[in-house]
């Protein structure tokens, strides 16, 4: 929905920084009472958004993230937000949690950040460990899909308790596809969060690297994924691994595998050597509900997991 703001003080700013705020029905008012006061002066949060705005350092050209790990070549048409920056546009600019995990932000350079039409690309980086792709071809995405369905449904109880709003798993938007050459993967969800009239696209990208998996995260409305499609190649070929963190720069003695595969990335379930669920949250524009999508497959994929382990390692082996 959006909000359309009538005081004049605050439309002399709308033509450099287009606010447009997507937010949920039943909290347009108390939306609208946060970011404009009665008297249609600025309140401390446009002010603490137009002071994130002017400060962003925005890069092209090669860029070097995570410690040297990895390089973005900024394709045409786009620009980049370092760690810093891309932290604060999305915690406060687009009322994520923080996270103090992203290493940066590529965004396109002709939509502003605030625009309804706006989408960006979210970097970070697990070193879980080196995962095989052996299951790329033989994982059926269709039936992943379903059990992802299902759980995704059968969460929604707790995410009301939580005070989420229940979201429904429509399907791929992109099926999953591995390339086998350049070790990326890729795939797309649409989702419906209840209460709201567009569907949220859940785009990821994943590259294997030598120790671990540079995530790629894609925000955006179901409404620009033409727009995101036609410039997914670019995207894809902007980012890789440097030198010594490849994935073929593995070596056996002494890196260590990771304890999940393809369909682990795909269903998002990122396990840690506890068994545990890594982060699984769902980065979102503009104050669009957070929630976590990916406890979804989870049971399934983690029977498989841990069979396998037993017998592999029984009591008293080696983990």
């Amino acid at each position: 929905m959006k909000n359309i703001f009538s005081s004049l003080t605050l439309s002399l700013f709308l033509t450099t920084a287009a606010f447009s705020f997507t937010s949920r029905p039943d909290t347009t008012s108390s939306v609208l009472d946060s970011i404009v006061s009665d008297s249609g002066t600025f309140n401390t949060e446009i002010m603490k958004m137009l002071g994130v705005l002017s400060s962003l350092q925005y890069k092209t050209g090669e860029v070097t993230i995570g410690n040297g790990i990895a390089t973005v070549t900024v394709p045409e048409g786009f620009k980049f937000l370092e760690a810093k920056d891309a932290q604060a546009v999305l915690s406060d600019l687009w009322q994520n949690p923080p996270d103090p995990d992203i290493l940066g932000l590529l965004v396109p350079d002709s939509i502003k950040l605030l625009d309804d039409s706006s989408w960006a690309v979210t970097y970070s980086y697990m070193e879980d460990g080196h995962v095989k792709d052996d299951d790329a071809e033989g994982t059926d995405y269709d039936e992943l899909l379903e059990q992802m369905k299902k759980e995704t449904s059968e969460a929604n109880a707790e995410r009301a308790k939580q005070g989420y709003s229940k979201v429904e798993l429509i399907g791929w938007a992109q099926p999953p596809f591995y390339d086998k050459a350049t070790h990326k993967l890729h795939w797309a969800k649409e989702a419906n969060f209840e209460g709201d009239s567009l569907n949220t696209l859940n785009y990821n990208i994943r590259m294997l690297g030598r120790k671990g998996v540079l995530v790629m995260n894609i925000i955006s409305g179901m409404d620009n994924f033409g727009r995101v499609k036609s410039k997914m190649n670019e995207v894809l070929a902007s980012t890789n691994f440097t030198k010594g963190s490849r994935y073929e720069d593995f070596d056996s003695s002494v890196d260590k595998i990771a304890e999940y595969g393809i369909g682990a990335l795909v269903a998002g379930t990122l396990l840690v050597k506890t068994g545990l669920l890594a982060k699984i949250g769902l980065l979102l524009i503009k104050g669009w509900k957070i929630i976590a999508l990916a406890v979804v497959g989870l049971g399934a994929l983690l029977k498989k997991k841990f069979s396998r382990k037993s017998e592999s390692n029984p009591p008293g082996g080696n983990a």
